[in-house]
């Protein structure tokens, strides 16, 4: 298997036999194969599998992930969650309020609303399912939003990290 440069897997013939025995239950709807693999037709029809045949893509990579954020797969609660609202509700003191508001423009302006909503889903599913994630690293512990939502454990505004941080 390879991944492209927009992270997306391209099966090999290998890969797609290995797929298809391992997968009794044909869990998987989609598949993109290498554009050299000869397929027979009644694949489509015995698999239930939808095969798409890589193509390379003529777009930025800032376009085909603004794309994708809006075909993520989440429930219906979390598509239509405002979230701009959940986390200014989660909000105690003013010092917070005016911190939320001020990094929600920035997503805002970056159409990041539907990453902030799957983040939310993502965290509500390892909870429920008792995974364990990272306390937090990197650039991201300076967003007061992501830990109000649980991506990390890190309180930025305890320890006085600035946006700007977040946003380099």
């Amino acid at each position: 298997m390879k991944i492209d440069e927009y992270s997306r897997q391209v099966l090999s013939e290998d890969d797609l036999c290995h797929l298809f025995l391992s997968d009794p239950d044909k869990k998987l709807k989609r598949v993109l194969v290498d554009s050299d693999i000869s397929l027979p037709e009644e694949l489509e029809l015995l698999t239930k599998l939808t095969v798409e045949v890589y193509q390379p893509m003529n777009t930025t990579r800032l376009e085909f992930d603004t794309l994708n954020q809006h075909t993520w797969f989440m429930p219906e609660e979390y598509l239509n969650l405002d979230i701009a609202k959940y986390l200014l509700e989660l909000c105690k003191t003013s010092e917070e309020l005016q911190r939320v508001g001020e990094e929600l423009i920035q997503f805002q302006e970056r159409e990041m609303f539907p990453l902030l909503c799957y983040c939310k889903y993502l965290v509500d599913i390892m909870r429920k399912h008792n995974i364990v994630w990272g306390v937090g690293r990197g650039s991201s512990v300076s967003s007061y939003v992501l830990y109000l939502i649980g991506i990390h454990k890190i309180d930025s505004l305890y320890y006085d990290l600035p946006i700007e941080e977040f946003l380099k």
